[in-house]
């Protein structure tokens, strides 16, 4: 791996879990410990980061957990709004679901003050929030370890919860979607997590935006015939709708 790329896959692990260690990516990359110091020293003077002895922080993490902000948030935000918004009219009365950390599921979150009596599962924080108010609404949280960029419960411990209960319907988000490698994530720990969640869920919703599609991250969630729906936007290529459909998958376009 080129040292470019290496410090792209390195920034997309430090924005997904909030730190990193010298110590294990070193061991992940497979590349000496001082090498892995001077990728850290570009992404500080790029801004992304800021080192600290042994490893690295995000920048700004602090701000982003004391706003309930996400990541990746302002990212292709129409088409989350619309999806979210879509998603939502497949939750009805009386529902148990999971919803899922990431900003699109915070999108079906907004979406829900005309729904009653649903149960919700989720390992994200400000989704909790969010919904813990509701009178009609039973909402349940996963333990797990924090993971402040995603505002979220993630690890072993936060897939113990999944491996105990049966759902109707899951609302699954992803970084990567690729036909040949499946379904993937920046960050090992939430692996367990989303795997512990979709064998759990009678149906299974993929919502994404379509820049999501051809894209790979760092650790794999599995095949795409683990999805039953895919949720997306109109920017979908024609090409790649039929390749889902194919697959058996039901493609719905958020507008």
């Amino acid at each position: 791996m080129l040292g470019e790329q290496r410090r792209l896959k390195i920034l997309e692990l430090i924005q997904e879990d909030g730190t990193a260690k010298v110590s294990n990516l070193s061991k992940l990359f497979n590349v000496s410990e001082p090498t892995i110091r001077q990728d850290l020293e570009k992404l500080e003077i790029d801004g992304f980061i800021i080192r600290e002895h042994g490893g690295a922080i995000l920048k700004n993490i602090s701000q982003q957990v004391k706003t309930l902000t996400l990541q990746h948030q302002s990212e292709n935000l129409d088409s989350k709004i619309l999806i979210g918004k879509k998603a939502a009219e497949f939750i009805n009365d009386g529902d148990a679901i999971i919803l899922d950390s990431g900003s699109t599921t915070t999108e079906i979150a907004n979406n829900l003050s005309e729904k009653k009596d649903i149960k919700i599962i989720t390992n994200a924080l400000n989704i909790a929030l969010m919904l813990g108010t509701r009178f009609s609404f039973e909402v349940m949280m996963t333990g797990g370890e924090f993971k402040a960029p995603t505002l979220s419960l993630t690890g072993e411990k936060a897939a113990l919860l999944f491996q105990q209960i049966h759902i109707n319907k899951l609302f699954l988000a992803t970084a990567g979607i690729s036909f040949e490698s499946g379904l993937s994530y920046p960050s090992f720990s939430d692996i367990y997590v989303k795997k512990a969640m979709i064998n759990c869920a009678d149906e299974v919703y993929l919502v994404a935006d379509s820049t999501k599609i051809g894209k790979n991250a760092f650790a794999s969630i599995g095949s795409l015939d683990k999805i039953d729906v895919l949720i997306t936007d109109s920017s979908i290529k024609q090409e790649d709708k039929f390749k889902f459909e194919k697959l058996g998958i039901k493609i719905i376009i958020a507008e």
